[in-house]
């Protein structure tokens, strides 16, 4: 059989990373992989055709220590997640054509996989699908974003009960106030910063706080402090993080909870999509400046 050989472009990280990711941090690389899978071995080749852009891809393009997960490396492609179709498979479980959704370990147009996870309907849930979880079991929810139409967005697509533009909120612990005159049940942390600090005064007795992230600090050579830490010894509030990969375990579980949602329209979501691979840099750095509406995709391929 003859070799069958594919040029594959690859976006690379050039350096480490201060402050706001640029671009011109990033470059493209071609180089040619081989789509032949040698009898006998597991080897899967993979189209990709979307690929995720997460505002954690930050903090790897910078050197970490004791972190979650490593540091991407200057001259080698970022990894990501994304969702491909497979090309040609040695492995009975993937049959060629099938679509998986997968971690990307090199970002490019083509790659190989040894192990996956499979789904025939992939479909993505963002951040705002915290709030319509919460709202499904009754609670009273309130959003923030940062533009008008993100607010609007909120209560009008998602069910928010109200949602402010935090970036007019000139006292953000006034602003919880005159949402939350009885204060705050329940948080999602994913911002940090002046945030927590006016939520963490704000919270009722024994109230929770679920720590996901702080997209506020990914670009700060000194992050800031927190200043109403005994809030959590005075009002005994139970404040823990997460990590997804903790949960992974129950993914089969979510998806028979979540895709007859979404079929009926109970979740719904948003996606901005970037079209071309040469858009996936300007993609994921504007995430960081809030250029994004909904969770942001990269489409490869149509297909």
């Amino acid at each position: 059989m003859a070799e069958e050989v594919m040029n594959n472009k690859q976006i690379i990280l050039k350096h480490y990373v201060e402050g706001y990711p640029k671009e011109s941090d990033m470059e493209f690389k071609n180089n040619n992989i081989k789509l032949n899978v040698q009898e006998g071995t597991n080897v899967v080749v993979l189209k990709n055709l979307y690929l995720s852009c997460d505002p954690y891809m930050r903090s790897r393009m910078s050197k970490l220590e004791g972190c979650y997960v490593q540091s991407f490396t200057p001259g080698s492609p970022i990894t990501g997640c994304g969702v491909a179709k497979v090309l040609k498979s040695g492995d009975s479980n993937f049959q060629e054509g099938v679509v998986v959704i997968l971690v990307v370990e090199k970002i490019g147009m083509f790659h190989l996989r040894w192990r996956m996870d499979y789904h025939d309907s992939p479909q993505l849930v963002s951040k705002n699908g915290v709030g319509q979880f919460a709202k499904m079991l009754g609670c009273c929810v309130v959003g923030s974003a940062g533009n008008k139409q993100k607010v609007d967005m909120l209560k009008t697509k998602f069910g928010f009960d109200e949602a402010f533009n935090y970036k007019e909120e000139h006292d953000l612990d006034a602003t919880l106030k005159r949402y939350f005159p009885d204060g705050i049940d329940i948080y999602f942390e994913n911002v940090g910063g002046k945030m927590l600090d006016a939520v963490l005064v704000n919270m009722k007795l024994h109230g929770r706080i679920a720590v996901c992230g702080m997209i506020s600090q990914y670009n700060l050579d000194k992050t800031e402090g927190v200043h109403n830490l005994f809030c959590l010894i005075a009002k005994r509030i139970r404040m823990e993080g997460f990590l997804v990969f903790d949960y992974y375990h129950l993914y089969p579980k979510y998806l028979e909870m979540i895709i007859p949602q979404i079929k009926a329209g109970n979740i719904v979501y948003v996606e901005d999509i970037a079209e071309g691979f040469e858009n996936a840099p300007s993609a994921l750095v504007g995430l960081f400046s809030g250029l994004n509406v909904g969770k942001q995709v990269v489409m490869i391929s149509c297909e």
